[in-house]
């Protein structure tokens, strides 16, 4: 099975040199790059996978999220990927990422989605994050499934999917179409890819070991800047599916003064003053 990584960055080359270091431990077939607006800086990683690099404008709206990918992944089933594995910039994979999914890949009905466990890692410490040993720092995230090395579970709960790490097949990626252009800047694009799959009759399913570990920054969720995006992939999301993702997000969003939003009564609105920073949540079940 040839497996392609697709990771999309925008001014994030120091995470995106560790996880080429990452990947060098266990290489994929090809690394696909797509820099959003600038070419990521590639330094020399001994052991890297083969990468192919590609460049994508950024228009006023926020960076182009869902379309990165879909060029991505354009990219790999071109050069001959039988399985994509999308992995966030941030994230560092287990050297037993890739088995894993491939792994799942061939004892599970198709379309489906593959899903690994995510742990968010702390600061780094002096010098960085080690080259091992990074299950020790910082356990999965707790709202999803983290199954034992090895066993594959079946899940229904689609809104729990996220796009920091996950697999599909060439046929799965064909049958679903690819992420929902429509959205553009921070947030709601993968819950629309994962209803899209739920209509559609894919199955939903967490791979243990294929463990990825996302280096430590600021909640984007927090960033002024990113609450139009929000707001309006919301609207967006609750037009095509008719209920409002990232509901957690938005309650806090609210709660902040960032946002009026009264989920009963239809109303999401940005306001005019919001204000200049936000508290960063403590984590709890994500609304997305």
């Amino acid at each position: 099975m040839t497996t392609a990584v697709v990771t999309i960055t925008r001014d994030r080359d120091a995470h995106l040199h560790r996880q080429r270091r990452g990947l060098a431990a266990a290489p994929p077939d090809l690394h696909v790059i797509v820099g959003m607006g600038a070419a990521p800086r590639l330094d020399d990683v001994p052991g890297a996978p083969a990468t192919s690099t590609l460049l994508l404008p950024v228009h006023r709206g926020g960076l182009p999220l869902a379309a990165a990918r879909n060029l991505g992944a354009a990219a790999a089933l071109g050069a001959g990927a039988d399985l994509l594995v999308f992995l966030d910039v941030d994230c560092i994979p287990d050297p037993r990422l890739l088995p894993r999914y491939a792994a799942a890949a061939a004892a599970t009905p198709e379309p489906a989605l593959l899903c690994g466990p995510v742990a968010h890692l702390p600061p780094p410490p002096p010098g960085g994050y080690p080259d091992g040993g990074l299950a020790a720092l910082a356990p999965p995230h707790p709202a999803r499934p983290a199954p034992p090395d090895g066993e594959i579970v079946a899940d229904d709960r689609f809104a729990l999917f996220w796009s920091l790490s996950f697999a599909v097949t060439a046929r799965t990626w064909s049958a679903l179409g690819g992420f929902c252009e429509e959205y553009r800047g921070y947030g709601g694009e993968d819950t629309d890819f994962a209803e899209t799959a739920a209509a559609r009759g894919a199955g939903l399913y967490w791979v243990g070991g294929a463990d990825a570990y996302h280096q430590h920054h600021a909640a984007a969720r927090t960033d002024p800047a990113r609450i139009a995006e929000i707001v309006r992939n919301a609207r967006l999301f609750r037009h095509r599916w008719g209920w409002w993702p990232m509901e957690g997000w938005l309650t806090e969003l609210a709660a902040a003064g960032a946002v009026t939003f009264d989920p009963a009564a239809g109303v999401l609105a940005l306001r005019t003053a919001p204000p200049p920073a936000l508290r960063t949540p403590t984590r709890g079940l994500p609304g997305r």
